[in-house]
């Protein structure tokens, strides 16, 4: 720019036969020439790093390096992330330096964060380097697992070790009968009150046939957590049908399924139960039922990048689960695929959990023929879900309170007399 103020200057005073205008561009080209040879010769860098490699829902973070070229008096930086208003940041020369850059969100997933635009100044900002791009990169942000209690177990406990206490003898602590001594009991077993009381021979004072004390044994349960990524819906209704970006602070169905199935799975983990997951969007193969520290990471691994990928076909059966699994299919229920998947698996004898992700709808921006199309859409998953619970599929919706409904739950009698 001083350059060009130069050569125009000099221009208008030759052309104008006027020494004294002329004379004025000779500042101008001194500091243009001094400029030009005190320019920085090499280019910065600017990298961004996350800061922790297990960013959780709340504040994200990472950090940019900067390093700018020698002779760079500042470096002007311009951080922008898709939802949010751009920040900008001047930076003093010289030495490398970090810069650590944070964000609220409500979002779960992968999501691209942290475009930085940056440029370099050097001579009193008389020399301007190209914009350069760093970023955005992607970061995988869990959903926080919140803690529950009083989950509610299978119809049957196939596992042969655990917490729950089930319908079959075997080691266990919740007494079951007392019957005669016979092989294959323990000596431990022997309850020494009854066989007193209902054996000794009141002639001799001896024993005679002795009574061992039979408990139920525990197992551990199988769990199946279903998300249902086919769609991803957010609170505003007039973006359900595309081309209008979801901000990030507002929650989707899918933030809702992740954060419900990251604390369903957690609490049963947490149990000693084995615990899978499985997408129903997806046909590629499920994270297969474990226990144990490794397994929970697994699943966090596999749920932060559950996501909508193209139209998925229509299953001819439901997927095929362990035998005696409690199924929690999480799901918006807005069509009819993922309750008829939900009525198989009830008929094949699992007992199912569905649980509502639809998050709170607003309307602000529709008109009266969308408003009407919204409650019809809405009436049909209503009476979706009554039909579920009527072929004995048990509905929760995710919210606040749902401790309380899964506790609910947990409490409705099973088959066989049992709790």
């Amino acid at each position: 720019m001083a350059a060009f103020a130069a050569v125009t200057v000099l221009t208008i005073g030759v052309a104008g036969g006027r020494p004294d205008v002329a004379v004025l561009a000779v500042p101008l080209l001194l500091t243009s020439l001094w400029a030009g040879l005190t320019r920085p010769r090499q280019a910065g860098t600017l990298t961004l790093t996350p800061t922790t490699e297990h960013s959780e829902t709340g504040q994200v973070r990472t950090e940019a390096r900067v390093k700018p070229p020698a002779g760079a008096e500042a470096v002007l930086l311009r951080v922008s992330s898709q939802g949010y208003r751009p920040q900008h940041a001047l930076v003093a020369g010289g030495s490398a330096r970090s810069i650590p850059l944070s964000l609220e969100t409500s979002r779960t997933g992968v999501h691209e964060m942290f475009r930085v635009d940056w440029l370099t100044e050097a001579f009193g900002a008389v020399l301007v380097s190209s914009p350069r791009q760093a970023g955005p990169i992607p970061i995988a942000v869990h959903p926080t697992a919140r803690p529950l209690k009083d989950m509610p177990l299978p119809f049957r406990l196939p596992g042969l070790t655990g917490t729950h206490t089930s319908r079959r003898v075997g080691e266990g602590y919740e007494t079951h009968d007392v019957h005669e001594f016979a092989p294959g009991d323990r000596l431990r077993r022997i309850d020494w009150r009854v066989s007193a009381r209902r054996a000794i021979d009141t002639s001799t004072g001896r024993l005679g046939t002795l009574y061992a004390r039979r408990t139920f044994a525990t197992a551990d349960a199988t769990v199946m957590i279903v998300v249902d990524s086919r769609d991803d819906v957010g609170e505003d209704v007039s973006a359900w049908a595309g081309g209008i970006d979801v901000r990030m602070d507002e929650t989707t169905s899918l933030d809702v399924a992740r954060e419900a199935a990251a604390a369903i799975a957690r609490a049963y983990l947490d149990l000693g139960d084995r615990v899978g997951l499985d997408d129903l969007g997806r046909r590629r193969r499920p994270v297969p039922p474990a226990a144990g520290r490794h397994q929970w990471e697994r699943i966090q691994q596999r749920l932060v990048r559950v996501a909508p990928e193209g139209w998925p076909d229509r299953r001819q059966r439901a997927p095929q689960l362990p035998s005696g699994a409690l199924v929690v299919l999480c799901s918006t229920f807005l069509d009819d695929e993922a309750a008829r998947i939900a009525r198989q698996w009830r008929a094949y004898g699992h007992r199912v959990i569905a649980v509502d992700t639809l998050p709170q709808v607003s309307t602000a921006f529709l008109n009266e023929f969308q408003e009407t199309a919204l409650r019809l859409v809405l009436l049909e998953r209503r009476q979706r879900l009554r039909a579920l619970e009527r072929s004995g599929v048990e509905a929760v919706a995710w919210s606040a309170d749902t401790a309380v409904e899964l506790h609910a739950v947990s409490r409705t009698r099973l088959p066989g007399g049992r709790r």
